[in-house]
C-alpha cells in the first residue's frame, strides 16, 4: 500500500484531565508520496478511522471545541483536503448479554435470551494517558457503564487495547491467536475483565459497525479457512470484512480475526472460547452517535456512506470459560490492502510431503521389487530350441 520506505509514529494524543473520558490517540505511517492515519478514539463509541492520503505530509486537524459539542459534524478533517483519497471508520458500539442455555433461539434470531445490552457511548472511559507507549505505539481505552443498576462493573471494566503499525510478520512473541501483521494493519484487542454476569449461563456478544464511502463499494463479509493450525491451534477459520472493488490503485480495506477469543492473560488453547459471527447487516442501517466517524463524515453520513454491521459471539451451549476465569479477550486486525494470509509453515509442509511422499516412495520400491522377481523367476528356464 504505501510507497517506498515507510515511518510509524505516535502522532498526537489527547487527554483532557477534566473530562476523563475524552481520549484520542493518532498513529501516522508515512510513505514516500502517501500516509496512513489511524485516529482511535473513546469520544462516544470507541472508534478508529481509517484514512488513507497521497501525501507524505498530510496532517490530521481537530476542532476541539466542536468535537466535544453537541454537533462534532466537521471537528475532525486532514490537511490538504484533496490528499485524502479514502477513508473508513469501523465503530464498537454495543456489547450484548444473553442466555447461553437457549442458546438455539439465538440462532433462529428470536431475541427472548438478551439481557439489555450494554451501549458503549455511555461508558465512562479513563484516560488512557499513562498507557499510551511511543515505541511500541499501544495504548489502553477503559471504561465502566455508569448506568449500572445491577453492579456487573463494581469491580468489572471493558477495555481496547489498541496498537499501531508494525512491521511485516508477527512482531516479537505476540500471544495467540498470532495474527500475521502488514505494515498497513493495525490491531485491536477487546477486553472484558471482571465484569459480572446477571445469568448462571450469560454469554457475551460484540456489535461491530463499519462505515465505507459509496465508491468503496460494499463490505463482504469472508470466512477463509486451513488446514494449518501451526499459530493459532485448533482454529482453521479467518474470519474477515473486506471492501469492494475500487476504480483507483489503493486496493480494499479489511477487517479480520480468528474465529477464538481467550478467557485468560495468559491465552492458550486451554482457555480458548468459541467465536461465531452473525451475517453480514446492510439493509437499513445506521450509525448511532455520537462517535469521531460523525466528527469526520460529517451530517450526511447515514445518506453518503455505506453502514454494516456485524455481532461477533463469544462462547456457546459447551463455554463456561468466562464464568470461571471473568475474563475474555479477542483481537481483530485492521487496515488498507490486501488481508493478510497465512502460508503453510514449513512443519506443514513436511508433514504433507511425507504424507503424500511415503506412498509413492513404497509403490515404486513394491514395483521394483516385483519387476526384479519376474526377471529373476523367467531366468530359471532354458529356452526351447
Amino acid at each position: 500500500m504505501l510507497s517506498g520506505a515507510k515511518l510509524m509514529e505516535l502522532g498526537e494524543t489527547f487527554l483532557n484531565w477534566v473530562y476523563s473520558s475524552v481520549n484520542l490517540l493518532h498513529v501516522r505511517a508515512v510513505g514516500r508520496s502517501d500516509t496512513l492515519h489511524y485516529v482511535w478514539s473513546s469520544i462516544g463509541a470507541p472508534t478508529v478511522l481509517l484514512i488513507y492520503t497521497r501525501s507524505e505530509r498530510s496532517a490530521l486537524r481537530v476542532n476541539w471545541a466542536k468535537l466535544l459539542s453537541a454537533s462534532p459534524a466537521g471537528a475532525i478533517w486532514i490537511e490538504p483536503p484533496g490528499s485524502v483519497v479514502y477513508a473508513t471508520a469501523v465503530v464498537f458500539t454495543k456489547v450484548f448479554e444473553y442466555n447461553g442455555a437457549n442458546a438455539s433461539a439465538l440462532s433462529k434470531g428470536q431475541e427472548e435470551p438478551f439481557y439489555p445490552p450494554y451501549d458503549l457511548a455511555g461508558f465512562s472511559w479513563q484516560s488512557a494517558n499513562h498507557t499510551v507507549n511511543r515505541t511500541a505505539l499501544t495504548a489502553q481505552f477503559q471504561g465502566v457503564d455508569t448506568s449500572d443498576p445491577g453492579g456487573a462493573f463494581r469491580n468489572g471494566t471493558i477495555s481496547f487495547q489498541v496498537r499501531g503499525p508494525s512491521p511485516p510478520g508477527r512482531p516479537g512473541r505476540p500471544p495467540l491467536p498470532r495474527l500475521l501483521h502488514t505494515a498497513n494493519s493495525s490491531k485491536v484487542e477487546f477486553i472484558m475483565d471482571k465484569v459480572a454476569p446477571r445469568g448462571n449461563s450469560s454469554r457475551f456478544m460484540l456489535e461491530v459497525v463499519t462505515v465505507e464511502e459509496k465508491g468503496g463499494g460494499h463490505k463482504r463479509l469472508q470466512s477463509v479457512r486451513s488446514i494449518d493450525d501451526e499459530y493459532t491451534p485448533t482454529i482453521f477459520e479467518m474470519a474477515q470484512l473486506v471492501s469492494g472493488p475500487r476504480n483507483d490503485s489503493i486496493g480494499p480495506n479489511f477487517f479480520q480475526w480468528k474465529t477464538t477469543a481467550y478467557g485468560s492473560r495468559d491465552a492458550s488453547r486451554e482457555n480458548a472460547i468459541r467465536c461465531r459471527y452473525s451475517p453480514l447487516q446492510t439493509a437499513n442501517r445506521t450509525l448511532p452517535g455520537p462517535s469521531i466517524a460523525h466528527a469526520y463524515f460529517g451530517e450526511g453520513l447515514g445518506r453518503s456512506h455505506s453502514v454494516a454491521a456485524i455481532n461477533i459471539s463469544f462462547g456457546g451451549e459447551d463455554g463456561e470459560v468466562y464464568a470461571e476465569k471473568g475474563y475474555l479477550s479477542w483481537s481483530a486486525l485492521l487496515g488498507f490492502g490486501t488481508p493478510p494470509e497465512d502460508a503453510f509453515s514449513p512443519l506443514v509442509m513436511a508433514i504433507v510431503a511425507v504424507g503424500l511422499g511415503t506412498p509413492v516412495v513404497l509403490l515404486l520400491a513394491g514395483g521394483l521389487v516385483v519387476l526384479f522377481a519376474r526377471r529373476k523367476h523367467q531366468s530359471q528356464y532354458e529356452p526351447i530350441n
